[in-house]
């Protein structure tokens, strides 16, 4: 959530600001701005509420030029969404700054900065830190490095800043603290932003900023100092990412198409990973072997979608390593005193690797004598792969859509993956690691069937058109699924829709049912089967319409209340990664014909980097 990008070059910046915060438009906003210091050194201030678009189109009347700016997409916590709120946030008209993150002293700042006679023009806890620059740089007569300095001692909270001053041109400063931000190094130009998508466009080299550091830009040189003041030599990435890769190409939405890439990205996942029907335990790091022949118990620590892939792969892990698993919301987790299994392995997952609760969650977890820490994530530069032992990369691309898809599904092999070789140790045999193995490889060619399913579920959407409320049924590992399908319905399309297992039904949602409460249910092929089949007939007898996501073999036949469509038949281990494609679909068709932004619903963001 929120978007910084700045740059320093010898050429016009502010078409790569603009650029910048387009392409960072996935990560939820509702405001945006941009400070320049002109060719006259003055400081020059563009912001409103709304699109990106609409921030350009201003930018053109004001015919803004500049080597030299910062600009932010805001995602409103302290304060509506507002001009006046928008950042980048100005004192005076000499120093600019733009701020990810939250600062939670700021009402105590407020009051002090008010009797020094600074005057609020925002709701927001952002305002404080400029006046707080101020006070350092002109007031008291220090430069601008040591003003950023002074000032973050005196902030408690996470941020990610970008600072300019009308009296140092040509310097911009940024630091990071519980907030990503990266450099982008060009040839005689910088460049920083909150994620390497955003700068795509004007280079592929990048320094990731760790927590606590300064970085003090010009355009002919580059700083940087870590928390303790002592200059530090950052390594320099090479991104494999083109600047096509975050483009839509021939789809309408980014989802649409993070939906239609789910089979080559778990393609990927797998690559390098299973050597003759064997997971290579390799792939978790050099010393994992020796990690997992300790691990007792497993904690599983997540949120959103992250958390319902962590719920599947504690039915996996329980019923397939036979080892105990514990699951939490990160929030949760983080604000209790957990009780810690001997060996246990917290595993964390996370798409961006930047979810501020699962971060502190891991932190935490290591506070209290957690073992060994994995990451599941698909950001290798993240902070949350820096700071676990051991990382598995999803590799599933870059997910702009806010709703997450390919990511939730290579989170789910990659815990496959790691069943398997936990399970080595507690009592899985070669043979049954061959046939999951089997399940995993066969993927990819069964999700381009379930794909094939597009139009059919184009035209069941048609039935939610006019719906405000849904109810999503599952039993053992579908449950989870339930809740995911749910999540999506709710996330883009803005209908009401909960998640029950299915034997919950006779405990109190059954008064909910009724002929305008659809009814969405995945109905595999294993032992729950006739199980689920009562449950459903609960919802028939009450008028409830239902729809059935069936296994191919199953023959499961409908009737003017029960409408069903077949999945591609899997195995009972994989099922649940098959039958989240179609829900997924559902959602996007349903979100269409509802009219909403489908990649960037209100109210939420992508990377959610506050708590």
């Amino acid at each position: 959530m929120c978007g910084i990008v700045g740059a320093v070059a010898e050429r016009d910046v502010v078409p790569i600001l603009v650029e910048g915060l387009s392409r960072l438009e996935y990560r939820g906003y509702d405001s945006a701005g941009v400070a320049v210091l002109d060719t006259e050194n003055n400081l020059d201030r563009v912001r409103m509420p709304g699109k990106v678009s609409q921030l350009a189109n201003a930018i053109k009347q004001n015919e803004l030029h500049a080597n030299i700016g910062i600009a932010h997409t805001r995602w409103a916590t302290h304060g509506e969404p507002t001009e006046s709120n928008a950042h980048p946030h100005i004192c005076r008209n000499t120093i600019a700054v733009v701020h990810n993150g939250i600062i939670e002293n700021h009402e105590k700042l407020r009051i002090d900065q008010t009797h020094q006679g600074y005057e609020f023009t925002s709701d927001t806890d952002t305002e404080v830190i400029v006046h707080q620059l101020f006070e350092h740089h002109v007031v008291k007569e220090k430069d601008l490095l040591k003003a950023v300095t002074d000032t973050l001692n005196e902030l408690e909270g996470a941020y990610a800043l970008g600072v300019i001053s009308k009296n140092e041109p040509g310097r911009l400063v940024a630091t990071r603290s519980g907030s990503p931000l990266v450099i982008g190094i060009g040839i005689g130009e910088y460049f920083i932003a909150s994620d390497v998508a955003a700068l795509l466009p004007v280079t592929q080299r990048f320094i990731f900023m760790e927590e606590g550091d300064i970085a003090d830009i010009r355009r002919e040189s580059l700083t940087i100092y870590n928390s303790k003041g002592k200059v530090v030599e950052r390594e320099i990435k090479e991104s494999e990412l083109s600047a096509d890769a975050v483009t839509r190409g021939e789809y309408r939405h980014y989802m649409q198409k993070e939906i239609f890439e789910q089979s080559a990205a778990i393609a990927d996942t797998l690559e390098g990973r299973i050597s003759g029907n064997k997971v290579l335990e390799e792939c978790f790091g050099a010393n994992a072997g020796e990690v997992f022949d300790r691990i007792q118990a497993v904690h599983i620590v997540a949120c959103g979608t992250s958390y319902h892939a962590g719920l599947i792969g504690k039915y996996w892990l329980e019923s397939l390593a036979c080892l105990p698993c514990s699951v939490e919301v990160a929030s949760e987790f983080r604000y209790r005193k957990p009780v810690v299994h001997p060996n246990s392995l917290i595993v964390t997952i996370s798409q961006s690797g930047e979810t501020a609760d699962t971060l502190a969650g891991l932190r935490l977890a290591k506070e209290h004598g957690f073992g060994h820490s994995l990451t599941i994530c698909n950001v290798p530069e993240s902070s949350l792969v820096r700071e676990s032992d051991t990382q598995l990369m999803t590799r599933a691309g870059p997910e702009i859509g806010v709703a997450s898809t390919k990511a939730f599904t290579t989170q789910l092999v990659a815990l496959m993956l790691l069943v398997i070789v936990l399970g080595r140790r507690h009592g899985m045999d070669a043979d049954e690691e061959a046939r999951i193995v089997k399940q995993l490889e066969a993927l990819p060619a069964k999700i381009e069937k379930v794909l094939e399913m597009d139009k059919d579920i184009e035209a069941m959407a048609e039935d939610f058109a006019d719906k405000h409320h849904a109810l999503f049924l599952g039993r053992g590992q579908h449950y989870p699924i339930a809740m995911e399908g749910a999540l999506k319905l709710k996330e883009i399309s803005y209908i009401h829709a909960e998640a029950y297992a299915a034997g919950e039904l006779k405990h109190g949602p059954l008064a909910l049912v009724d002929a305008e409460m659809p009814v969405i249910t995945v109905a595999p092929n294993n032992e729950l089967l006739d199980k689920l089949k009562s449950n459903l007939q609960e919802v028939r007898a009450r008028g409830g319409v239902l729809y059935v996501f069936a296994d191919e073999d199953l023959k499961y036949k409908g009737d003017e209340f029960t409408k069903v469509l077949h999945v591609a038949s899997c195995e009972d281990e994989t099922s649940p990664i098959i039958q989240t494609i179609p829900l997924q679909l559902l959602s996007y068709y349903v979100a269409l014909l509802k009219g909403t932004d489908v990649d960037q619903p209100r109210n939420l963001a992508k990377s959610v980097t506050v708590e």
